[in-house]
């Protein structure tokens, strides 16, 4: 059967799907889950801000790690700078130690650009710029955990940029909705995502299955 021959409605059914399924299938602007890192280095394409990350094995799988000490401020960079337009996710995994916890996570746009963080000892999740919490969710976590962490920074109008976070549990499905969002009316800035912590617990926190995507239209 020709093209020709095929039904107006049927083609135009036929070059959506195929459009789905060449969104689905767009290959990740970045990803790395550092199986192809030797153990004790860290990817060779990180700028490490600071701190000692290094990756670790355990069980057969392979994980970046900080250690639990000093107790300061940690981040890396990686993948490629934009303004908007993409999401970054990751796994990360921490314990507590009495009453301290560690506090985790992602961000978009250079240093000071957004960042969406956990920190538990708050009993919240906030969405940081340029170092200042500009919106903020209750939230309980009791560590020993993976947590999924994705930010995303998106145009949604001719001078409006939202930014979300999602935040949830490793193995179980991501909500429908954000965990939380933020309006902008400002452009924001150019910069590569990054990757955030501080082990304040004094034990390591761990970082897996980095991803950078397209945000599909």
């Amino acid at each position: 059967m020709n093209r020709s021959s095929i039904p107006a409605t049927s083609r135009c059914l036929l070059a959506l799907g195929l459009l789905a399924f060449s969104v689905e299938a767009a290959e990740p602007l970045y990803q790395n889950n550092f199986e192809q890192t030797e153990v004790g280095g860290v990817p060779d394409d990180f700028l490490v801000l600071d701190g000692d990350f290094a990756v670790k094995q355990e069980s057969g799988n392979k994980h970046l790690e900080l250690p639990g000490a000093p107790l300061d401020a940690f981040g890396f960079m990686f993948g490629p700078s934009a303004r908007h337009g993409n999401e970054v996710s990751a796994r990360m995994f921490g314990t507590k130690k009495g009453r301290r916890y560690p506090v985790f996570g992602i961000a978009l746009n250079g240093v000071s650009g957004y960042r969406l963080q956990v920190t538990p000892a708050k009993r919240v999740i906030e969405l940081l710029k340029a170092g200042a919490v500009v919106a903020k969710v209750p939230f309980r976590w009791g560590g020993g955990e993976w947590l999924r962490l994705a930010l995303r920074v998106e145009q949604t109008g001719e001078t409006e940029w939202t930014i979300s976070g999602t935040v949830w549990a490793d193995g179980e499905k991501a909500p429908a909705k954000p965990t939380l969002t933020h309006k902008e009316t400002k452009e924001p800035r150019n910069g590569k995502p990054s990757i955030w912590g501080s082990p304040y617990s004094g034990t390591p926190i761990r970082y897996d299955d980095i991803v950078v995507k397209k945000i599909a239209k």
